[in-house]
């Protein structure tokens, strides 16, 4: 698909977004953001859209990173294996 403006829609405002990927899924994704962004917007009463859409990013962020197994401090536990890892070959090599 050419690059092609998709209209979407968050939180009653619409937006005109450039993609080259399908216009469907465009909008999906639009729509996963949009139910995401409500639900930000239920546990930040009187926020502003900045504030819900940072509220957001960051449950999308965890999603995200829960699904790659990378959440609750494993990223910093494989970041210390690695480290020990390096320091394993480094040994290993220097023998």
């Amino acid at each position: 698909m050419a690059d092609g403006l998709v209209p979407i829609e968050l939180l009653g405002q619409r937006f005109p977004v450039r993609s080259t990927l399908d216009e469907r899924y465009v909008q999906e994704l639009a729509s996963y953001v949009d139910e995401r962004m409500r639900a930000a917007e239920d546990v930040t009463p009187g926020g502003d859209a900045l504030r819900v859409a940072l509220v957001a990013a960051l449950n999308l962020a965890d999603e995200l990173f829960r699904a790659r197994g990378l959440g609750d401090g494993t990223i910093a536990a494989l970041a210390d294996r690695v480290s020990r890892l390096e320091r394993l070959i480094d040994q290993t090599l220097e023998s």
